[in-house]
């Protein structure tokens, strides 16, 4: 077992002796030594809503590993708010610290030596980072998030974040005054969490527990529940059971768990990210990550939830009603999903949703009364996106599922939010922002500013969007993001013209620039490709070795 070759390695035997004149520095006593040592990951910070409250959460975890024996060692990661990074430079840092945050948890735990670690995330890329580096070191691990925000309450209807991005342009487009934007400011985000609606910081934390690695609640349950502070407290006593069975990270993230994960995603209506954020979690696990396994899931997975930004109902509702393993419960009638993996429980997903109810079947829609009969995500191909891109169609307008229009193209996210604050963005456009992929942005910026911007001035309904960057869980209408090959790297997106048409059918997963392709040839002969000036540090770095957004815009691949 694991236990033994760590304390082999650190604490056991007289060669060890160092070692533990340290951890006598630490104030560990020899008992203490002797138990298992299990890394808490903290991403306690006082910047991030979603991490306020993860002080207390990593408290009532270090109880709970006490409680079973265990003698809980706490070492931090970081995070980003992606809210406060959106629509600036900071944004660009944001998808980068997926792997920052892999890569030095990974670093801590094979320097220090665990037994078992607890990861503690809440946020947009600490989830998916930390559940990279649990399949990377690969020692048994277990997820307890800090949980969601509760709704904000404006004018007596419940609200989110992405209703705040779209009040700005309501306000461009003078249908809110001055006063009525401060009302929503102030009402909008009441409390820590994650923000209320399923964004991709709810998403992940909810496909945490259809992957296995979470405790039920763990992707629902508020923050400001106290049953939050519980769940933390289970989730420490349940380390050291994983740690007595050996059971690990890939035990329990294989491609049947992976493929759960993809199924319950169309099931609940996650954010985009997730395909980014899935592939890159494959990839870690050693299973191999198609985009076109989302189109086949998707045909068969019925969409049961309109959280916002799709629809009127939160997070809160989401667990009120049941929560993730409700939903499990659903789609388990339909025979979509593979019962029998392992889960951080010791028992399989079937025993897991043996007893699981659904409370409002108005929250979580039954199989046979499905907002949607295919899944709330579809990825599209076609000369524009050979390598393919991604929409969160249950988020899309029915009137937007096909549309075409003449582009309006932008090299930044700065020129297009200008340009439709200006006014210049009509009824019927496909607006094109380029040059904001992984490598090219670099960064791949989320792109809720225009996205909301569209969507508050009431376009949402007749205008498309289409970036080689990505959208935030917040967005809706019919944004296509993760274009790939992006612009940089000579994806043909980088070769529209102002006035071309595009062609988008989400039902058929099509899209496609309609230029002939001697006029293509033309423009790829006369058309350098442009790279940004001045990239410097980690974002030149990243830039220099990140893959297209197609495979998951990750570092390293384990092919």
């Amino acid at each position: 077992m694991i236990l033994f070759m760590i304390k082999d390695t650190i604490v056991d035997g007289f060669q060890n002796a160092p070692h533990r004149s340290l951890y006598h520095a630490l104030g560990l006593t020899k008992e203490e030594q002797a138990r298992p040592l299990i890394g808490i990951v903290s991403s306690y910070n006082e910047i991030v809503p979603g991490h306020m409250n993860l002080d207390k959460i990593v408290e009532a975890v270090k109880l709970g590993v006490a409680m079973a024996g265990g003698t809980p060692i706490v070492f931090p990661a970081i995070a980003v708010c992606d809210g406060i990074a959106m629509g600036h430079t900071g944004m660009k840092y944001s998808l980068i610290t997926r792997d920052l945050i892999a890569d030095s948890t990974e670093a801590m735990t094979l320097a220090h030596g665990f037994d078992g670690l607890v990861m503690v995330p809440n946020c947009d890329k600490n989830v998916p980072g930390l559940l990279m580096a649990a399949a990377r070191v690969n020692i048994p691990t277990i997820f307890v998030s800090g949980g969601p925000m509760l709704a904000g309450r404006v004018n007596g209807k419940k609200t989110s974040l992405s209703s705040m991005f779209e009040a700005v342009g309501a306000y461009t487009a003078g249908k809110i005054d001055e006063k009525q934007l401060c009302v929503c400011e102030e009402n909008t985000c009441p409390t820590c969490g994650s923000c209320s609606g399923m964004y991709t910081a709810n998403s992940m934390n909810c496909l945490t527990e259809v992957l296995g690695m979470g405790l039920r609640g763990n992707g629902t349950i508020p923050a400001v529940y106290s049953a939050r502070i519980e769940l933390a407290k289970h989730a420490g006593m349940q380390i050291l059971e994983l740690v007595k069975k050996n059971i690990r990270p890939r035990d329990i993230m294989t491609e049947a768990a992976i493929r759960n994960a993809l199924t319950a995603d169309m099931a609940l209506g996650c954010s985009t990210n997730s395909m980014l954020h899935l592939p890159a979690i494959a990839n870690e696990c050693g299973v191999k990550f198609n985009l076109d396994m989302a189109n086949e899931i998707s045909e068969k997975t019925p969409n049961l939830c309109h959280l916002a930004p799709a629809g009127p109902t939160y997070m809160e509702d989401l667990n009120e009603a049941g929560g993730v393993y409700a939903v499990l419960a659903e789609i388990a009638k339909l025979g979509l999903l593979d019962t029998s993996v392992m889960t951080c429980t010791g028992k399989t997903m079937g025993e897991n949703i043996a007893d699981a109810v659904n409370r409002n079947p108005d929250v979580i829609r039954t199989t046979d009364n499905p907002f949607t009969k295919t899944g709330g995500i579809a990825v599209l191909r076609g000369n524009l996106a050979p390598d393919g891109c991604v929409v969160k169609r249950s988020a899309v307008a029915p009137e937007m599922l096909v549309h075409e229009g003449p582009a309006k193209v932008f090299d930044s996210e700065e020129e297009a939010i200008a340009a439709i604050y200006a006014g210049k963005i009509v009824s019927g456009d496909v607006v094109v922002i380029r040059y904001e992929g992984p490598a090219g942005g670099p960064g791949m910026r989320e792109m809720l500013n225009p996205t909301s911007a569209i969507a508050g001035m009431g376009l949402d309904k007749t205008v498309a969007l289409i970036t080689d960057g990505r959208f935030s869980g917040a967005t809706r209408g019919a944004s296509i993001g993760h274009v790939s090959p992006e612009a940089v790297r000579g994806g043909l997106i980088a070769y529209v013209k102002d006035g071309d048409i595009i062609s988008i059918n989400i039902p058929e997963y099509s899209i496609s620039l309609k230029v002939s392709d001697e006029e293509i040839a033309a423009r790829k002969a006369s058309t350098p490709i442009k790279k940004k000036e001045g990239i410097k540090g980690c974002l030149a770095r990243y830039a220099s070795m990140v893959s297209s957004a197609d495979r998951g815009a990750v570092i390293n691949r384990f092919e």
